[in-house]
């Protein structure tokens, strides 16, 4: 028998919301998407015209909407408390975007709401389900580097030149580490599990007293809120050590490392805000070897006409779907409440250590099955889809 697809609303209509909203009326049967919302009535009314969602709504509507199970909470971190508050509270499963909240406090609460109401809350990025992260996953507990012994991540953008031109980034939630670090983290906790201890050396972003590009009418200065350059050391529940560095205040051409050290080899992987970027294994007395993926979801737009955005990141969205079949299957959800506190966790310790020094010591932990390998999202050299779907059912 066919399973019900489950009845999704999406809130915030931003320029991420397109992918989401292409991937979810389009490329998983789980998903029956039957509203959007927005502060500005003219982007949901427009999104809901550009995919064919049936019905705009307020989000009073959507918390009243007893037919609506699924929320996709698109908004601005410094949003996310609030809305997502107000969905658990009526009875509602959410997906949101990362992070869940940027206070630590806050997001404690929230999983404690959904804990007490039976209700599923997954957490973005869901790059950490994509083609790379899951085939790093695969050769790592296949024993290809032997056992890990480290690994080491490293990102740098102009966060103050993308914030005169996105303004939610001048909001809690909005410096490089809550933005961008995250994916790295989240990379990290898929492949290597929880984090035992944290200690890290931080500074804040330069205050900004005009606008040197964009929007040159507003004059008003401002600065990010919080730390804009984050390093530190993790050491992992399994017993590898870690090194992290995120910096935002430095110029905008990024470059990106992530490499995973191991006994037996190294792993070298890309952009974990990518869904299919190479996965590169180096063993002693061989030359560097790209590993075939395991697994779909590479990025690869499958879908006609994919936008240039959509390039690369064309597979925003299967975290909602994976979560949809957990929601059928009454199985646990990867991408799970307790996986995103763990990550907003470690940059609170951060955070924390930066401020008075010594150790932080995790107080959360989670739990992340892969997913099956060998089902993919492409056949016969990419020129067919296939149905890669079939990986997030179990």
């Amino acid at each position: 028998m066919q399973t019900k697809p489950v009845k999704t609303a999406v809130v915030g209509c931003g320029i991420i919301s397109q992918v989401y909203l292409r991937n979810m009326t389009r490329l998983f049967t789980i998903l029956d998407v039957v509203a959007v919302c927005d502060l500005v009535p003219e982007l949901a009314q427009e999104a809901a015209r550009k995919y064919g969602v049936p019905r705009v709504m307020t989000l009073e509507e959507i918390l009243a909407d007893p037919e609506i199970e699924l929320v996709i909470n698109l908004t601005a971190a410094s949003a996310h408390y609030d809305v997502i508050r107000q969905l658990l509270l009526a009875g509602k499963h959410v997906y949101t975007e990362k992070t869940m909240t940027a206070r630590l406090e806050q997001a404690q609460e929230l999983v404690d709401i959904a804990n007490e109401k039976g209700l599923y809350l997954a957490v973005a990025p869901d790059t950490a389900l994509g083609a790379s992260i899951q085939t790093a996953r695969w050769a790592v507990d296949h024993g290809l580097i032997g056992e890990v012994t480290s690994c080491i991540v490293s990102i740098n953008r102009d966060q103050n030149l993308n914030a005169e031109r996105f303004r939610f980034l001048r909001s809690e939630g909005g410096s490089l580490p809550y933005d961008v670090g995250i994916y790295y983290i989240q990379a990290l906790l898929c492949i290597l599990g929880p984090v035992a201890q944290v200690t890290g050396f931080a500074a804040p972003a330069p205050a900004r007293q005009r606008q040197f590009l964009f929007n040159k009418d507003d004059p008003e200065g401002w600065q990010i809120p919080g730390n804009n350059l984050v390093t530190g050391s993790l050491r992992f529940e399994r017993g590898a050590l870690g090194m992290l560095h995120f910096d935002g205040n430095t110029i905008g051409a990024e470059c990106s490392t992530f490499r995973i050290y191991g006994t037996a080899g190294i792993l070298e992987l890309g952009d974990p805000n990518r869904f299919g970027d190479p996965v590169r294994l180096i063993k002693p007395e061989s030359p560097p070897c790209d590993l075939p993926l395991t697994h779909g979801y590479n990025g690869s737009c499958v879908l006609d006409d994919a936008t240039d955005f959509e390039r690369g990141y064309g597979n925003r969205g299967i975290g909602v779907a994976e979560l949809a079949w957990a929601i059928r299957k009454g199985r646990p959800n990867r991408l799970s409440k307790e996986m995103g506190l763990h990550g907003l966790e470690v940059l609170h310790g951060l955070d924390e250590t930066a401020r008075t020094g010594g150790v932080y010591t995790m107080t959360s932990t989670f739990t992340c099955p892969p997913l099956k390998a060998g089902i993919y999202s492409t056949m016969w050299g990419g020129g067919a889809r296939a149905d890669a779907e079939l990986s997030l059912v179990d």
